[in-house]
């Protein structure tokens, strides 16, 4: 009997898995269900996840490849599992930026924004920049008879316009316009017979039309008059214009005013004429459709005046300015000091005593004829130091370039405000929107934009469109489904977080409605609000229904009740997990007796602590911020507490502390050059002495980077073998125990302790090291020892194993004591950054901070530290946060778990909606004030969260 196809199987069937610390797992997976892997942080998840099931979809994919074809694309390496059946084609969605090119956006990678480039260059109606008036084409009859009906009786001059708004002399053109029997032409708006070696003023801008006819217009002359505009807009390339010499206007400007006609969209006032649009006239990537001054990219880099002068109570000889540094004895200072001498001032007057009407002139320059003015008090020209920075921007020296991009920051393009699109395309309008004002709509004022459109179109583009907004509204509905209204299609896509950028590939493969397929994600509820969770289950729970297979690798507890099958991965992370330690559906893993089901049922819960941390009984106060969607907020941070900062995603929790408070905070304590957004001013900055921001971002990209190397852990240990007996001996440096530089390391592999052997068509093999057998030094390095180990053994010991080894070593002890409090015991210290997770990474970065000694008065900013956390490591994760908090610390987290949430000091909520409809603060206080305020999504979470949890006993 043959064996079942993938779609006929019922299950997917796992055995013997391997991979990492997967301790020979063999599971059985339903198909068409919605599966959840859950289990503590480093248990062995993505291992069965992602490397053995995706990685296995994925080789079985690249072997349909001829052998011709895999050896240019490589091929992948075979996961450590005996078999997999029942296996589906694979599609991974990650926690991963998809982009980090300034011209993707939300509206590219999900493709909406091709389809509303082709519903403008089919309907939309072209507008002149100039006048605003609505452009008009004509056919040749139409224009004949325009000019019969309007002109009749009247002398008119018919000309063909060559040269429109260009400099040049132009010689060779009036050469040609009379070899073709042309006697006239109209230069700069005066007729003149053409003469030999004729040319204008190469340096001025020119506008050239040719005298094609000079008639009375009479309708017994049609025949005249029709050749006469056919001649003009053969030579006009389409474009014609008349003139009426003896028109009358009131003034002198409207008198022999021209009208303009054209085959193409033209401004019949101005003779502006746009070429007919195609999908690529909208397109910021395309040169027919880019802004030219930006290339497309919304925005330019400017010199700033407060990065010119970053401190305005230093004198310029003191470094006031911040380019030109303390004075010497240079050219550009002593013409500094004889404008600052008309003013009574010296190049040691503070920069803040100076007149502002003299600063102007030092930035920005004394034109010449301000100079040549008697009644100013300069009289030599000066270029201003702004135009002289921007100028040395088009450097051709790197070093030059480099020094200036210091002080220039992105800013708002001035000629396409940041539309990216050139004026022309901006002024092709749709039931009156530019297709940049569409853009930048939040998606669920877009989709109530395209609601009911049709009865604000014409019944012709109604036809042309149907379909168009068929599929726009189709694909706007999914990304509303995921939670993401509050995104516009001109988002760049390198600003999503993880989460964002992983529900926009979800809502793109809804789009795809592909069928018999197995869909891996990893944590897609992270970044989402509680509000949002039920949308994302239905769209989760939607691909399931059109006969796909989803496994999630998730802790979210509404995501794991709604499954309709659970693996519980464990017991314990790193070697201490790997095992399935239950398996069936959300109410079988609830009475299984696993830590998921202890936390589930409420056995085990993190504590609420019935009495608040009093703090410093000091504020950090953030005055009217109005970047973004901010609505003049005043934002009071309580110092030496826990603050939480919630609200639903697009609130503007991330423009209010990322892209408005920790910059001000950088700016004031380590001198960053990054700006932040709009507000009003900050108070109490006196009361911190740093900053410290923990970021999602990886610790690093190559295997060579490893906990030890990243904490700085790694520099202590290799001083510690410095100073051994025998590293003394033999004049062994800290240099010698690094496996990164020429010395100590096997040269073999440079320190790597592999080898990568190319198999061509066949996927790289990696072996060990056949001179180190795998441990990255050589011979004589690991001679040395301490405590009878070597540095490999110690780069192969795990944290936990270390915090005891190195008991006597506080310099050490400190930095790995802090990865065992955030729950990193089961990593060993050498482990390559390559195979964390988006949690593991977080947590080293968070345990690498902690290990610095602080004086209490540290302020540190954590963007959701919950991320890929299971219970168990919320519970230690608050624990640290807690004690961070106890010494007096304050210690901000932008946060969705209601978990750590329900634990804070104090809780600040942003909204009360995404996007527009968000902006402000709807409540704050404790948890529990915040709970009773009923203002807000999250008070309505939060007070069920506190109805069902405990307080720890007094």
């Amino acid at each position: 009997m043959p064996a079942p196809r993938p779609f006929d199987a019922p299950f997917i069937e796992v055995y013997g898995a391997r991979e990492h610390n997967l301790k020979n797992v063999s599971v059985q997976i339903p198909r068409n269900r919605l599966v959840v892997f859950t289990g503590i942080s480093g248990s062995g998840k993505s291992s069965l996840a992602f490397d053995t099931i995706y990685a296995e979809g994925q080789r079985r994919y690249m072997e349909t490849f001829s052998a011709y074809a895999r050896s240019f694309m490589g091929g992948l390496e075979r996961p450590d599992v005996d078999k997999i059946e029942g296996l589906s084609p694979v599609i991974s969605i990650e926690q991963k930026t998809t982009s980090r090119n300034p011209r993707s956006t939300v509206g590219t990678i999900t493709e909406i924004y091709d389809f509303l480039r082709l519903l403008y260059a089919r309907t939309a109606e072209a507008f002149s920049y100039a006048t605003g008036a609505k452009m008009i084409r004509q056919s040749d009859d139409q224009i004949i008879n325009y000019i019969l009906r309007h002109y009749d009786g009247k002398k008119l001059v018919v000309l063909a316009p060559v040269v429109k708004g260009r400099k040049g002399h132009y010689r060779e053109d009036f050469q040609k316009i009379a070899k073709l029997g042309f006697t006239k032409v109209r230069v700069d708006g005066e007729l003149l017979d053409i003469t030999a070696k004729m040319q204008v003023d190469r340096y001025k801008i020119h506008d050239i039309e040719i005298v094609i006819d000079r008639l009375v217009v009479k309708e017994e002359d049609r025949f005249r008059l029709s050749g006469s505009v056919q001649n003009a807009l053969t030579h006009g390339k389409g474009t014609m214009l008349v003139l009426d010499p003896d028109a009358k206007g009131e003034s002198k400007s409207e008198k022999g005013k021209p009208q303009f006609f054209s085959r193409f969209l033209m401004d019949p006032a101005t003779g502006i004429a746009y070429d007919d649009p195609a999908p690529n006239t909208f397109s910021f990537n395309s040169p027919y459709g880019a802004c030219p001054t930006c290339n497309g990219l919304g925005e330019v880099q400017e010199i700033t005046e407060d990065a010119v002068l970053p401190d305005r109570k230093l004198s310029i000889s003191r470094g006031g300015i911040a380019p030109l540094g303390e004075y010497r004895d240079i050219w550009i200072f002593q013409q500094l000091q004889l404008i600052l001498k008309k003013h009574k001032a010296t190049l040691n007057t503070p920069l803040e005593k100076l007149p502002e009407e003299l600063l102007t002139r030092l930035l920005h320059g004394i034109t010449e004829d301000e100079a040549d003015d008697r009644k100013t008090i300069y009289t030599e020209p000066f270029e201003g130091l702004i135009p002289f920075l921007r100028r040395q921007m088009d450097s051709e020296s790197d070093n030059i370039r480099e020094w200036i991009a210091q002080y220039a920051q992105a800013q708002p393009c001035p000629e396409c405000q940041g539309y990216r699109l050139k004026k022309e395309s901006l002024h092709f309008k749709l039931a009156d929107r530019h297709i940049g004002e569409l853009s930048t709509m939040d998606l669920a004022e877009l989709a109530a934009w395209f609601e009911g459109v049709e009865d604000r179109l014409s019944e012709r583009q109604n036809v042309i469109a149907r379909e168009l907004l068929k599929e726009i509204r189709k694909r706007i509905g999914f990304l509303l489904e995921v939670g993401l209204d509050y995104l516009s299609l001109h988002r760049p896509v390198r600003t999503l977080s993880g989460g964002e950028s992983q529900r926009i590939r979800l809502a793109t493969q809804i789009g795809t409605q592909l069928v018999g397929v197995l869909y891996i994600m990893d944590e897609p509820s992270i970044g989402l609000h509680q509000r949002d969770n039920e949308r994302l289950i239905k769209a989760l729970q939607h691909l399931r229904d059109i006969g796909n297979s989803v496994i999630v690798v998730e802790h979210d507890k509404d995501m794991i009740m709604h499954a309709d099958h659970v693996l519980d991965i464990g017991p314990g992370a790193g070697i201490h997990g790997g095992h399935i330690v239950a398996s069936g559906t959300p109410q079988e893993i609830f009475n299984s007796g696993s830590l998921t089901s202890q936390y589930l049922s409420g056995q085990k819960h993190i504590e609420l602590q019935k009495k608040k941390r009093k703090g410093e009984g000091t504020e950090l106060v953030l005055k009217g911020a109005k970047g973004n969607n901010l609505k003049n907020v005043t934002l009071k941070v309580p110092l030496g507490k826990l603050v939480a900062v919630t609200g639903v995603s697009g609130s503007g929790k991330s423009t209010l502390i990322h892209d408005t408070l920790y910059p001000i905070l950088n700016q004031h304590f380590f001198n960053a050059k990054r700006e932040p957004l709009a507000h009003g001013g900050i108070e109490g900055l006196d009361l911190l002495d740093k900053v410290i921001e923990v970021d999602q971002s990886p610790i690093g990209r190559t295997p060579r980077s490893n906990p030890a190397t990243y904490t700085g852990v790694m520099t202590e240990i290799r001083a510690l073998f410095a100073e051994m007996p025998e590293a003394k001996i033999r004049g062994y440096g800290p240099g010698r125990f690094s496996f990164n530089v020429k010395g100590g390391r096997c040269e073999t592999c440079e320190g790597a302790g592999i080898r990568t052997i190319e198999m061509n068509f066949l996927p790289d093999v990696h072996v060990p090291c056949e001179t180190c057998k795998g441990r990255r030094y050589n011979r004589e390095t690991l001679e040395v020892r301490f405590k009878g180990k070597s540095i490999t053994d110690i780069l192969d010991m795990t944290v936990e194993k270390a915090v005891d080894f190195f008991e006597f070593q506080p310099r050490i002890l400190r930095k790995i004591k802090t990865l065992n409090e955030v729950g990193l015991g089961y990593l060993t210290l050498g482990q390559q950054a390559t195979t964390l997770s988006g949690g593991e990474a977080q947590r080293v970065k968070l345990a690498t901070e902690l290990g610095k000694k602080d004086t209490g008065k540290t302020f540190y900013i954590l963007d959701e530290p919950t991320t890929g956390l299971h219970f168990e490591d919320i519970n230690h994760l608050a624990a640290v946060l807690q004690k961070l908090a106890d010494k007096g610390n304050t210690v901000l987290i932008i946060e969705h778990n209601l978990d750590l949430i329900k634990v804070a000091d104090h809780v600040i909520d942003i909204g009360p909606e995404g996007g527009g409809g968000g902006g402000s603060i709807v409540a704050q206080g404790t948890p529990e004030q915040v709970a009773k305020s009923g203002k807000g999504h999250t008070s309505r979470f939060l007070a069920e969260e506190l109805r069902t949890s405990k307080y720890a006993e007094a």
